[in-house]
């Protein structure tokens, strides 16, 4: 076993610091019920912060954002579990800003330890930072984090409010509340009469519990069940509602261009051309660029293209070979930090051992959503309200209040469905750009929408990073490990931009997908060294594992090789005394691809594995040689998500999870040139299409009592899988992405 559950002095030295403040305040704030932030009409009632009843039902509030990952469905499904509430009858409500729906999970998973090695004082200290979420505010759709936490909340809210409704019902009927059941939105009695909800709710928010008691699993009816999504017929008939389909009455439309040189200054502008464009109504002067406002989007855009900048220079290196060189220099520099050491990675090299060393170099990438940024703004002069698809509402109200010198209830927020994510919408950036030009149309709403060009020239990058491994190998077995990975700390910027707070202690995002994998290696270190550069970087669909699964399991592959080993059995035995439920996953993938049958000379096979957000997934990769290139054959995915709230949307994350990976190992990079992103749209920074998209096969796991994530685990393991089954087809390793600029892909 490793050593991974041992606590460094450093690490001690934060965790102490988590747990003084969740005593200093965590534990009142905890202990003090959030306030509920619903507000209802005649005739509705409120019973919690996630249940509304009016006339025609139920309405369930959820608090996290729907972007095409099912969320919203499947958090309804815990508390229609416990409300006794028929599925055909559950309306879905997506909760205003508000302390009610901080979620404590993405936060105590950001913690510098591995997932399947927690002793329990560091699963105390992540309890504790569900304190600090809730003293925050911090309501985040991220991280692959809502079904774990809202696993027992949302049970809970209607669990509590079913034995609040049968109280009520108790006391119409005159009998004891035990003697009452509750069924498909009804509160029935032991002789057969009936109350609905509706009738009930007024009287029912005098009888609210704090507490009551889950169902066990052996009852569930939705839990573990593939249930419709609520969203699929509004989405299948072109009647959901994006931000981007927002149409209030009155709307104006505006378009914005910002400096290239992210970060740089505005010196001087020329908008004289633009000023004379049909249907411009105004021009605002937004300090780093500026905005046009027209009669349409389409109009915007053109004016605001027609509008001449002098802009000032990039805070970092003018193009990619230099930003490379910084990253590749911090490998000269004592590590930031060093999240796993077992034995000596610097023993001397056993008699007989093999050793070998890569390096590896992955771009930045941009996370490209369906939908660009947009977000529809109305001040009145003492009120915003916004409607914006977004992963934060609380960080977009508070930025959005301080833009406009407003007080924070003096902004309303509402998140409608967003056409993709990946983190991108959970910052707040281009959110306070259309606060700001609503400011300047007092009275008249605008939607603010970014052109294709200006959304991917002005992300939150996934960091470019670099690694360098060396390992030995004998007698068939993996001896040592020593990986060092080098880039930018997307944590630091982000701690920095969210909450205005210096990050401190380990950096885990930057080694997550290396340090904590569970393989049992005799020495086997992993080190993090941070570049000092300033490109805007950030949260990507897997974090730091999209980079270091690709590093760590290329390199394991490598190893396999050396020592003359399966790729898979080699895993296998790595994993076999570390952690039963990986080491059942990688098994299933293998009998899922049939693994150890007969594979044709043009067929290659490859094989990765990554535990990330608390879920182990294993992934096999097959490809092909066509004779005119190589074609990405067929994928097969096991994965174990402790409890599969809804199978089939488990599985349609892993494929997702599948794309958006092979996307970035195939053609994804973002590239720099005199300070400017050079890519612009999906012409030049191009996705998986369906012609080249595998056969896919997902087999779901799940051995837990509650679940882990979904929405990311399914990325990490596609990179190597695929450059690994690319070394068995043509005998050369992929060391950097992505893959096009090295294979012959057909794509």
């Amino acid at each position: 076993m490793s050593k991974l559950g041992k606590i460094t002095r450093r690490t001690f030295m934060v965790a102490g610091a988590v747990v003084a403040g969740g005593v200093a305040f965590g534990v009142y704030t905890d202990r003090r019920t959030s306030a509920n932030p619903l507000t209802v009409d005649a005739g509705e009632s409120t019973l919690n912060s996630w249940l509304i009843i009016d006339a025609q039902g139920v309405q369930i509030v959820t608090p996290r954002a729907e972007m095409g990952q099912g969320t919203q469905s499947t958090l309804a499904a815990l508390v229609a579990e416990e409300l006794d509430v028929a599925w055909e009858d559950i309306r879905v409500l997506h909760g205003p800003p508000a302390e009610a729906y901080y979620n404590g999970a993405i936060l105590a998973a950001g913690l510098p330890f591995a997932d399947y090695a927690k002793t329990g004082f560091q699963e105390a200290i992540g309890e504790n930072l569900e304190f600090i979420a809730k003293l925050l505010k911090f309501q985040v759709t991220g991280g692959s984090s809502a079904m774990a936490d809202g696993f027992v909340k949302m049970r809970m809210a209607g669990a509590t409010a079913r034995e609040a409704l049968k109280a009520a019902a108790a006391e119409q009927l005159d009998v004891s509340p035990r003697a009452l059941k509750t069924e498909n939105g009804e509160v029935i009695a032991p002789d057969g009469r009936k109350l609905s909800y509706i009738a009930l709710a007024a009287q029912a928010v005098e009888h609210m519990p704090k507490t009551a008691t889950l169902r066990p699993a052996s009852e569930w009816k939705y839990i573990g069940k593939s249930m419709p999504r609520l969203d699929m017929v509004d989405k299948s008939t072109g009647t959901a509602q994006f931000g981007i389909d927002a149409r209030p009455e009155g709307l104006r439309f505006a378009a914005v261009k910002m400096n290239p040189r992210l970060g740089g200054e505005m010196r001087s502008f020329d908008d004289s051309a633009a000023k004379t464009m049909p249907g411009v109504e105004k021009i605002i002067d937004l300090g780093t660029g500026v905005a046009v406002v027209a009669t349409n989007t389409w109009l915007a855009q053109q004016a605001v293209d027609a509008i001449e900048v002098d802009w000032g220079d990039a805070p970092y290196p003018v193009d990619s070979t230099a930003i490379f060189d910084v990253i590749k220099a911090s490998f000269d520099d004592d590590p930031n930090a060093v999240l796993r050491e077992d034995g000596d990675a610097e023993a001397p090299l056993p008699q007989g051992a093999t050793a070998i060393e890569a390096e590896y170099t992955v771009p930045y990438l941009a996370h490209a959503a369906m939908e660009p940024l947009n977000a529809t703004a109305l001040y009145t002069g003492d009120a915003l309200h916004m409607t914006v698809g977004n992963q934060a509402p609380v960080m977009v109200q508070k930025n959005c209040a301080k833009a406009l010198d407003l007080d924070v209830e003096a902004v309303t927020v509402e998140t409608p469905y967003m056409g993709g994510g990946f983190g991108r919408r959970g910052e707040y950036d281009w959110t306070v750009l259309a606060a700001r030009i609503a400011k300047e149309m007092q009275g008249t709403p605008v939607k603010m929408t970014y052109s294709r060009e200006e959304d991917m020239r002005h992300d939150f990058y996934r960091p470019g990073a670099m690694a360098r491994f060396k390992g030995t190998v004998k007698d068939g077995k993996a001896v040592t490990m020593d990986g060092k990975i080098a880039g930018q700390s997307c944590a630091q910027q982000a701690m920095g931009r969210w909450l205005g707070l210096p990050a401190s202690g380990p950096d885990k995002a930057h080694l997550e997908g290396a340090f904590d994998q569970p393989y049992t290696i005799p020495n086997y270190r992993i080190a993090g060294h941070l570049a000092d550069l300033d490109v805007p970087v950030g949260f990507w669909r897997s974090v730091g594992s999209s980079f270091n699964g690709f590093f760590h399991e290329s390199f394991i592959d490598e190893m396999a090789h050396a020592a003359g080993a399966d790729p898979l059995a080699f895993r296998l035995e790595l994993m076999r005394d570390e952690d039963p439920r990986s080491y059942n996953v990688l098994e299933a993938v293998g009998k899922l691809s049939n693994w150890n049958g007969p594979k044709p000379d043009n067929i290659g096979r490859g094989v990765a594995f990554t535990y990330s957000f608390g879920t182990p997934v294993a992934e096999v990769i097959e490809v092909e040689d066509t004779g005119d290139g190589i074609r990405i054959k067929r994928a097969f995915i096991a994965c174990d998500v402790g409890v599969a709230l809804d199978p089939k949307n488990v599985e349609a994350q892993m494929f997702g999870g599948l794309v958006y990976g092979l996307s970035a190992a195939t053609t994804g990079e973002i590239t720099f040139a005199d300070g400017k992103v050079e890519q612009g749209n999906f012409y030049d920074y191009d996705g998986l299409r369906m012609g080249a998209m595998p056969e896919v096969a997902v087999t779901v796991l799940a051995s837990g009592t509650a679940p882990s994530g979904a929405g990311e685990p399914g990325t990490p393991p596609a990179a190597p899988a695929l450059a690994n089954a690319l070394f068995d087809l043509t005998g050369k390793r992929a060391r950097r992405l992505p893959l096009i600029e090295d294979f012959d892909l057909i794509l």
